[in-house]
């Protein structure tokens, strides 16, 4: 089997999710004679980028009404505009927790606004980024054990690592949002998550609003853990009643 490049790979995951309707992880490993690790980062990319949804074990199609042709364009003009909202809500020396995603990352150069920062991360990627700000924030790592599914810290020593310390916001994202239940998540690893929510003052979800459309099982952080969700104006109306009612409140930023 010839390995694809990266870019390569991930259009014919779409093609192959096109054909079948349905992807595992282990087949497309053993078609593209890669490693399941790489897999799942392929199907996390092509989740963030509007064009799947990932299940346990595999990925599905976006239903046929959500799907847009400038998905790629579209999601990363939102992430900025989650960004810029969400900025507003972070003044001068304020502690920081930024969990890893690429929605939380795009928060990362609007923070060059503020002085005095500490910010902890347990994110590689997220890390370099906030050692590039010119205004040289603080960073904090949690350390503990590499999970390649979610390329991010977790395990016991770095919850141990959060709790030594408390911290004025969370910045969080979410794969799902449940107007009943709270956050949801495909990852079976989500008590880092909450460890994060219980040493932060203020816990702020920065999520797109076509994620209320995800019908996940995992609950992340349930409503009465949040205490401002940032999404887009493409929010609908009755869900952001449904979530203020659960005592939470909502910036929706505008995306057009």
């Amino acid at each position: 089997m010839i390995k694809r490049n990266t870019q390569e790979r991930r259009r014919e995951i779409i093609e192959r999710l096109n054909e079948h309707g349905e992807v595992s992880v282990e087949s497309l490993a053993q078609q593209f004679a890669t490693s399941e690790v790489t897999v799942r980062k392929d199907l996390a990319s092509l989740e963030n980028n509007g064009l799947l949804l990932r299940k346990y074990g595999g990925a599905v199609p976006l239903p046929r009404e959500y799907v847009h042709s400038d998905n790629i364009e579209h999601l990363s003009k939102r992430k900025v505009a989650l960004a810029k909202a969400a900025i507003s809500l972070v003044r001068d020396h304020n502690r920081l927790i930024i969990d890893a995603g690429h929605t939380t990352a795009a928060l990362i150069p609007e923070l060059s606004q503020r002085q005095g920062l500490v910010v902890m991360c347990n994110c590689l990627a997220t890390a370099t980024a906030i050692t590039e700000l010119e205004n040289e924030p603080t960073l904090l790592m949690t350390g503990g054990t590499w999970d390649g599914q979610s390329e991010s810290f977790q395990g016991q020593l770095a919850e141990q690592m959060l709790r030594a310390y408390d911290f004025d916001q969370l910045f969080i994202g979410a794969d799902g949002l449940d107007t009943e239940r709270g956050t949801t998540t495909y990852n079976e690893l989500y008590s880092l998550s909450r460890v994060m929510a219980e040493v932060a003052r203020e816990v702020i979800v920065m999520a797109e609003s076509e994620k209320i459309q995800r019908k996940i099982h995992n609950v992340e952080l349930t409503w009465s853990q949040v205490d401002v969700l940032v999404t887009d104006d493409g929010l609908p109306d009755e869900a952001r009643k449904r979530i203020q009612n659960q005592g939470v409140k909502v910036i929706r930023a505008k995306t057009s």
